[in-house]
């Protein structure tokens, strides 16, 4: 590599490097990673409600045991984007350095409220008779289908509730003699008046201009559009192939994927869980546990296939070594041992294929996934679910989704084994070289 392209890479990694520490990025990325337990705890829920329960009850008592399900339901998914708002709020201000995080992660939630529709229509239990109802909160409002909303109100309301706060002339001193949770309390009593007024306001023009409400106008304007994009096929093989290649320059696929997929790929988990749970057809096959399941087996890169090629044919001794050591993290997904100790890193041949093999399985999982040839996955199964397990998982007890996964994981094998050829003859070179230097 010449002085320039040295240059222009560094300069890209650097650039590359910033978005990833950008601060609401981070606060994003951060707050979902806090409230992703309550996801797969819905997820499990699911699976007993679904494959379990069924299989050790029937009739009525099976309707009444699977109220352990729903419960678990209504307090994780149905309140998605509630739970998502205020941990924003806080991780937000607290990276912006703000004295009073718990503060601003309340105006938060109190703001989300505040932008609710005040009317819904509401169905009886048996579906028959519809009546406008006020002074409740919906589930539609509050869960999966509110989550972009959640988002962005944490941020904006965040941003404004700290912009205000740094005003003196906003605060409240109360003096020294106060108790400090007092005093902050009072410090951001002003600022979190006028801001949550403001979205009262919005919330006011809305209803009488369009007669919508704020979280309907994201929903339609912002986040399905977002999520089309998003979690299309060829763009998530886009975005997702992106991440990687930035993986290859020693900069974490998080920069991507955690900012611009996950929000979306865990919505449509949800959305699939919610379904499979009331007995409909799950929406979508791009779920972040098809993810998972299919196109990270081993971690980012889908290099369990590559440590099985080292372990199987390489002859090449420093390779063998990085491949025991990476094998049994990699069962769990863990494949920075791999990726920083062979490494795949700055290692043009190795690049390739893992850039590329992820995007392939990717295809061939949705196609197979379409045709009905493996069922959807409708359980958020944790990211370190080992694979052939994490399939099984994923899609509630089809046995065809480990052999997809054992399928994909042969074909990854053969694609990287000739670039791990051509990278030990590299290394040797290399090796070569400097002992002649």
């Amino acid at each position: 590599m010449d002085g320039k392209s040295s240059k222009r890479m560094d300069k890209f990694v650097e650039i590359a490097s910033k978005v990833g520490e950008q601060i609401h990025l981070r606060s994003l990325r951060d707050s979902f990673a806090t409230i992703m337990p309550l996801f797969i705890l819905a997820g499990l829920a699911v699976l007993v409600n679904s494959v379990i329960f069924p299989f050790l009850f029937e009739g009525d008592f099976l309707v009444t045991v699977q109220q352990f399900g729903t419960a678990i339901t209504n307090g994780t998914l149905n309140i998605a984007g509630l739970l998502l708002c205020p941990t924003i709020g806080y991780f937000l201000s607290r990276n912006r350095n703000f004295e009073n995080p718990i503060s601003a992660a309340i105006m938060a939630l109190a703001t989300l409220i505040v932008m609710m529709p005040l009317q819904l229509s509401i169905s009886s239990v048996t579906g028959d008779v519809e009546i406008a109802a006020t002074g409740v909160l919906s589930f539609s409002n509050l869960g999966t289908s509110s989550m972009f909303a959640g988002i962005i109100i944490g941020l904006v309301e965040t941003e404004l509730l700290v912009f205000l706060s740094k005003r003196k002339h906003l605060k409240i001193n109360l003096g020294e003699d106060v108790p400090p949770a007092v005093s902050k309390s009072f410090n951001v009593l002003i600022p979190a008046i006028l801001s949550i007024s403001v979205f009262a306001v919005l919330a006011l023009v809305l209803n009488i201009t369009l007669g919508t409400d704020l979280i309907t106008l994201i929903v339609n304007l912002i986040q399905e559009p977002l999520r089309g994009i998003s979690t299309s096929l060829f763009g998530y093989i886009f975005l997702y192939s992106f991440g990687n290649f930035l993986f290859t320059f020693g900069i974490h696929q998080s920069v991507i994927n955690g900012s611009f997929t996950e929000p979306f790929m865990t919505q449509n988990i949800n959305d699939n869980m919610l379904a499979f749970a009331n007995g409909m057809e799950p929406p979508h096959i791009l779920t972040v546990s098809f993810q998972t399941a299919f196109a990270q087996m081993g971690g980012t890169g889908a290099t369990i296939s590559l440590v099985i090629a080292i372990l199987i044919f390489s002859k090449f001794k420093p390779y063998r070594e990085i491949a025991k050591l990476g094998a049994a993290p990699s069962l769990f997904e863990i494949n920075e041992p791999i990726i920083f100790g062979l490494p795949i890193v700055f290692n043009i041949p190795m690049m390739i294929p893992f850039v590329c093999l992820p995007a392939l399985q990717t295809l061939i999982a949705y196609f197979a996934t379409s045709i009905g040839l493996v069922s959807k996955t409708v359980v958020l199964v944790p990211w370190i679910t080992p694979p052939v397990i994490s399939g099984w998982l994923a899609t509630a007890g089809d046995w065809r989704a480990p052999v997809l996964q054992i399928l994909l994981i042969v074909l990854g094998v053969i694609i990287y084994l000739p670039f791990l050829k051509i990278s030990e003859k590299v290394s040797i070179k290399q090796a070569e070289l400097a002992r002649d230097f």
